[in-house]
């Protein structure tokens, strides 16, 4: 079976803005904004879950793969870390931002222009991220299948995405990138989005097991994330390999 998740047009559309990865006003302002509630969820969750005590690099020897890292925007926080990180991107002008940031934070992270079908690494990691990436790909459920296979078993896999409600629709396409700008129209297609019941069947056929859901929602009043009950805009999960 040749398997392609590539969505050519989102990829044109990234392609379009790749320089802008690193500007924290350009037009990935609110990735930027996004980014460490990201961060801390991620280390929190790998933290609690391995009992590690250790504060100045608590992510120590903890293998990575970021797919679809964009211009590197989480790959390096979590380096710092202390995280062995490799990231992959479908989009050659993301890799190429990636890799020139890169030469100035001087970490240790690998950067492929590759979609996960097309990956070829032998070894396979503790953690696989796929954060904001499902809703831009095609054929969810390969790409899901793709990136299992290179997660260690017991690994953790994280996935966050957009729910596919008349809320997500009306504040995630009219009011972020329609009335208040906070990204190009056209960032995001509705019709891509996921309802966490169904990633969740896709996960479960993939030998993945859902161990927490969480949703984020943005503070207007402190102008940051935060984690939510609420699921019913944006939301991110933690799967296990079983």
């Amino acid at each position: 079976m040749n398997t392609n998740t590539i969505n050519q047009a989102e990829i044109e559309k990234f392609n379009k803005i790749a320089e802008e990865w690193w500007n924290p006003n350009g037009k990935f302002k609110p990735l930027h904004k996004f980014n460490p509630i990201r961060i801390e969820y991620i280390k929190n969750n790998i933290i609690n879950d391995l009992n590690i005590s250790s504060i100045d690099k608590p992510l120590k020897n903890i293998s990575i793969l970021d797919i679809g890292c964009g211009g590197g925007l989480l790959s390096e926080p979590l380096a710092r870390l202390g995280a062995n990180v490799v990231g992959i991107d479908a989009s050659e002008k993301n890799i190429r931002v990636a890799k020139h940031h890169l030469e100035k934070s001087k970490l240790n992270i690998e950067y492929y222009n590759s979609s996960p079908e097309n990956f070829k690494y032998e070894k396979k990691f503790d953690v696989i991220l796929n954060m904001e990436i499902v809703e831009h790909v095609d054929n969810i459920q390969d790409f899901i299948f793709e990136c299992s296979k290179f997660l260690n078993k017991n690994g953790t896999m994280f996935i966050a995405t957009l729910n596919q409600t008349l809320k997500s629709y009306i504040f995630a396409i009219i009011g972020a990138e329609y009335i208040l700008r906070w990204l190009p129209i056209g960032t995001h297609d509705w019709n891509k989005f996921v309802k966490p019941g169904i990633l969740e069947k896709m996960c479960k056929t993939n030998s993945l097991q859902l161990k927490k859901i969480d949703g984020v929602k943005f503070n207007p009043v402190t102008n940051k994330w935060k984690l939510s009950k609420d699921l019913s805009v944006n939301y991110i999960t933690k799967y296990e390999k079983i």
